[in-house]
């Protein structure tokens, strides 16, 4: 007999999933397609009604997001500049409708290497919250998504928040994107880039980050250093974009594109993000 849950509480939600092993659904925008024309064979833990597990907090530490916080939440909330990267990856995340069901929390645990929301959220420096009924534990990130399709989570986990850090004053971000057509598509290549403005107009702080050419979406390190001191000018940030800053990236020869176009296209896509975080905001 296959068992499925819903419950109202995080306490039940975490009482159901220390008891036995669940699979969790939350917008099920991965969940289903997962399963083809295949019936439901395991026990499921349906986390959408949760109380509490869904909006976006400011907090006196920066920003709490609910695991089942949608894309949409996030493209009419009202955030800061520094959420203008996550904005841009949340309107190109599938289809209107698949936007209105998709969570974050959802994103991150498929762990895909194309999974749209991980590279914005690594440049905000984003820890995952994870709950259990023995306790609670905090992520950075990076140290969350282990691998394809792989995540620190241990038997009787769960996600149940997004933790995004204070920004500094004035900080901006931009994400672009390359698939085979511009929405409803797997991204080819994606990247992310935060920066912080200084007292002399300069960069002050970069971060960078790079999804689908990886196992797990890398930090470019080098070209962060690369950018601090930089004018906050399309052309003079495009010109610090090297081939040499893409040494992290290990992309692979697949149908949507091989690894050399990926990393010819990675380049564009830096000098393009890092351009937007020199435009107006996107609300």
């Amino acid at each position: 007999m296959v068992l499925y849950n819903s419950p109202s509480s995080l306490g039940e939600a975490l009482e159901i999933l220390g008891g036995d092993d669940r699979r969790i659904l939350a917008g099920g925008t991965d969940f289903f397609p997962a399963l083809a024309d295949r019936p439901v064979s395991f026990d499921t833990l349906d986390i959408s009604r949760v109380g509490g597990l869904r909006g976006i907090e400011r907090t006196d530490a920066g920003w709490r997001i609910g695991a089942t916080t949608t894309w949409t939440d996030i493209v009419r909330a009202p955030l800061p500049r520094c959420f203008d990267g996550l904005k841009a990856s949340a309107r190109e995340i599938g289809s209107i409708q698949i936007q209105n069901a998709g969570t974050l929390a959802g994103n991150l645990c498929n762990a895909s290497p194309a999974a749209d929301g991980v590279p914005p959220l690594l440049t905000l420096d984003c820890r995952v919250e994870i709950a259990s009924v023995s306790g609670s534990r905090v992520l950075p990130l990076a140290a969350f998504i282990t691998g394809v399709r792989e995540t620190a989570l241990r038997p009787g986990e769960m996600v149940v928040a997004m933790l995004v850090p204070g920004q500094p004053e004035g900080a901006r971000s931009g994400f672009r994107k390359l698939g085979s057509r511009t929405y409803l598509v797997i991204s080819i290549a994606m990247v992310s880039a935060l920066l912080v403005p200084g007292a002399d107009g300069a960069v002050a702080r970069a971060r960078i980050a790079v999804g689908s050419c990886s196992p797990v979406a890398r930090h470019l390190p080098a070209l962060e250093a690369a950018l601090v001191g930089t004018p906050f000018e399309p052309e003079a940030l495009a010109a610090r974009v090297r081939p040499g800053h893409l040494a992290p990236l290990s992309p692979i020869d697949d149908v949507r594109g091989t690894a050399s176009y990926r990393l010819e296209a990675v380049e564009e896509l830096l000098r393009r993000a890092l351009a937007d975080c020199c435009e107006e905001g996107v609300g």
